[in-house]
């Protein structure tokens, strides 16, 4: 069966078209070029909400080098990483913002037009639901949340306080992308029964360390939130906390997830009618819960989709951001980040955030390419595009809570040792499965509570 056109004019509402010669060679450049920040009707006031690697890297990378934002606050429980970000912003732009580490202070400021939350996933949904409660727009790190219960939540408070939520799915924003989708909505590449997702690499263990004191200037109870209560650790602190499932879900949702929304994005699917994974820690001898190696099959009626993790694999290599920058193709052989489609007339390669793609036929033929550009700058330029028009963007929280549902999914069945799951789709719950969906919600500790009414 044919991947169903029926999206393609929500799909073009707000899309930066590509030239698209499809049927034979490259496909290239957008049809518009980036907007200039200067070009805004209004300057945007922000907060930023976490300031560890990723929020440091918006700062230094990104928002103090846009003429039409300003950076009003800083949030961090951790004090050191929250006044070295400060310093930063101070010293690129001539302003000092705000520090706080209670993040509903900068919520409190009516001069605040959105916040940039790049927390870790078990802050995601209470900063960004409480973010939207509070009248604000807001930029979240991928994933979606921690759980799937929590990422329904985030779709509800967007919709109910009218409010823009971006998601870090920056692919969405690539005009290479956009063209590699249309090349399957018009069927060249025939019916697709098959997808393979593949996230593999190499990553160093986090080794074993025991618990000990909570070090200076961190609100460790705040860090925690709507996690369990324990002592601190730092393997479950600063980064490491991806491998824990009281924080994260492991690679399959801090990395995997990018390629599992473009992937969802070329089929044009929503939501699997049955789950299966397998794996476990195969490789690492640490303290770490998430697997180094794991599979996971999803079930459509007319298609498999199936995502494949390594962690210890040195030859499969994410590609250098300057070679995204390029119309060189990588060799997809050895791309530790791709989705294959899989159809009746060729195969499609494609790569995430820059990578480009290329189809070729039973002859081994390259019939179609694009080459890719990374779309981080676009990718912000959207938000903030939408932030004043009002309309959905690029990677509106609902696609990206369905494609997180899908790692979350995969996880469950994962710990509950690799069974088959039937899940529905319209409930986002699982059928006939009370442990499945136990696995499929947390409320959260007292003080820090995802609320069941938004």
């Amino acid at each position: 069966m044919r991947i169903p056109r029926t999206n393609r004019r929500r799909f073009l509402k707000n899309a930066t078209h590509a030239a698209v010669g499809m049927a034979i060679g490259t496909t290239v450049a957008p049809s518009r070029t980036r907007a200039a920040p200067t070009a805004r009707s209004r300057k945007f006031v922000i907060g930023l909400m976490g300031a560890g690697e990723r929020g440091a890297w918006f700062i230094t990378d990104g928002l103090v080098k846009r003429p039409d934002v300003e950076v009003a606050y800083v949030c961090d429980v951790d004090e050191n990483r929250m006044n070295k970000v400060a310093r930063t912003v101070e010293e690129r732009r001539g302003t000092k913002p705000k520090v706080v580490k209670d993040f509903r202070r900068m919520l409190d400021d009516k001069d605040v037009h959105a916040v940039f939350n790049t927390t870790p996933d078990h802050w995601h949904a209470l900063g960004t639901i409480s973010a939207c409660q509070a009248g604000k727009d807001v930029y979240v790190e991928k994933p979606a949340s921690h759980n799937i219960w929590e990422g329904g939540k985030m779709v509800e408070a967007a919709r109910k306080y009218d409010r823009i939520v971006q998601l870090g799915s920056q692919t969405r924003s690539a005009p290479y992308a956009r063209a590699a989708v249309e090349y399957l909505r018009s069927g060249k590449l025939g019916d697709i029964h098959l997808v393979r997702v593949l996230n593999m690499k190499t990553r160093p263990t986090i080794g074993k360390k025991p618990d000990g004191p909570v070090p200076p200037g961190v609100d460790y109870d705040a860090w925690l939130g709507p996690a369990p209560l324990r002592p601190f650790n730092p393997n479950h602190f600063h980064y490491k906390w991806h491998w824990f499932w009281d924080y994260s879900g492991g690679d399959i949702i801090n990395d995997g997830v990018h390629q599992i929304d473009v992937a969802r994005w070329l089929i044009g699917k929503d939501y699997p009618k049955a789950v299966s994974a397998t794996g476990g820690i195969l490789s690492f001898d640490d303290d770490q819960e998430t697997p180094d190696t794991q599979v996971v099959t999803w079930d459509y009626d007319d298609m498999t989709l199936v995502f494949e993790l390594t962690l210890w694999t040195p030859y499969m290599k994410k590609t250098d951001f300057g070679f995204r920058n390029t119309d060189a193709l990588p060799d997809w052989r050895f791309n530790a980040t791709k989705v294959e489609v899989y159809g009746t007339k060729g195969i499609m390669f494609m790569g995430r955030q820059g990578n480009g793609w290329q189809v070729f036929d039973a002859d081994h033929k390259e019939i179609a390419s694009g080459p890719g550009r990374r779309p981080y700058e676009v990718h912000v330029d959207n938000f903030f595009e939408c932030v004043e028009s009002r309309a959905r963007p690029n990677a509106d929280i609902e696609e990206g809570h369905r494609s997180t549902i899908l790692c979350q999914t995969g996880n469950i069945s994962y710990r509950l040792g690799g069974r088959k799951l039937k899940f529905d789709g319209k409930t986002e719950t699982f059928v006939n499965d009370a442990e499945a969906n136990r696995l499929a919600k947390r409320v959260g500790r007292e003080r820090w509570i995802v609320p069941e009414q938004v």
